[in-house]
């Protein structure tokens, strides 16, 4: 039997964990949205069994201003269900390993988010995160649990992919540039998670690219890679409403990650990297 389970093996970052047990040979069960439904309980327990040693938790509901209409739908995928989860693990004797987002905290700090700082989510995506987070703690399951923020991939739906293609075909570009955080190399966070997990380390931790800087800046960085001929221009989050608010700072503080891992490299080195090896 398997020892790994991974649910949401399809998704940008449970592709990056796939890829990172293979090529550890790291014999695991990995499943896509098609093979497990995380809110059909049965289905779970059906492969989160006794002998199972660890599950890595990628699936979760991430249409952030969708979740604004639609937000029992993201309570249940990213907060019922992972309670339910966390309590299955728990009964197995299983460790969880689940993931989550600097959405959780409300943007008002001037200093990047330690990891003990209270949640006060602002949009509905944020407070079904929350809710996910809430229940694995209460459910008394050994767990890691690891925030990331504004992720990208060389593969599947995300910013860098979506302003490269942009780039590539205009001329200019209006991007906001009110709203810091740190980019997130899907990649280097799945590998960070597992030698977090294997170094026997427990509880919350923040893992995100190296630096920070606002949506205008990792365009602007973005754009020069791919075609400078591109003018990238800032705007207010005012010019282009959402449904869901944002926060407008969402620094997460990964000092704890690097006095444990080592410096963790810039966005701009992770960024570019991204961008040399694109594969949809």
């Amino acid at each position: 039997m398997a020892e790994w389970v991974l649910i949401g093996a399809d998704g940008m970052l449970g592709r990056c964990w796939e890829q990172l047990l293979d090529a550890r040979s790291v014999e695991h069960v990995a499943t896509t949205i098609e093979d497990l439904d995380i809110t059909d309980a049965s289905a779970v327990a059906n492969v989160v069994t006794p002998g199972v040693k660890w599950v890595v938790n990628c699936a979760a509901y991430t249409l952030v201003d969708a979740a604004e209409e639609h937000e029992a739908l993201a309570n249940e995928v990213n907060g019922h269900a992972v309670g339910r989860l966390a309590e299955l693990c728990k009964a197995v004797g299983a460790k969880l390993l689940h993931y989550s987002t600097d959405y959780v905290f409300d943007g008002t700090a001037t200093e990047p988010y330690r990891t003990d700082h209270p949640r006060s989510p602002v949009n509905a995506y944020g407070r079904s995160k929350a809710l996910g987070e809430e229940l694995i703690e209460q459910s008394g399951v050994e767990h890691l649990l690891v925030r990331g923020s504004w992720l990208y991939a060389p593969w599947g739906q995300n910013f860098v992919l979506t302003m490269a293609g942009l780039a590539k075909t205009r001329e200019s570009l209006r991007v906001v540039n009110d709203q810091r955080g740190r980019p997130t190399d899907s990649r280097r966070l799945a590998e960070l998670s597992l030698a977090l997990a294997e170094g026997g380390h427990r509880g919350i931790f923040h893992v995100t690219d190296g630096g920070e800087c606002t949506w205008f800046e990792l365009a602007s960085l973005i754009a020069e890679v791919v075609n400078p001929d591109c003018v990238v221009e800032p705007c207010t989050s005012e010019e282009f409403p959402r449904p869901a608010p944002r926060p407008a700072y969402s620094v997460l503080d990964i000092a704890a990650t690097e006095e444990t891992m080592g410096p963790l490299a810039p966005w701009e080195e992770r960024v570019r990297d991204a961008l040399a090896n694109v594969s949809r």
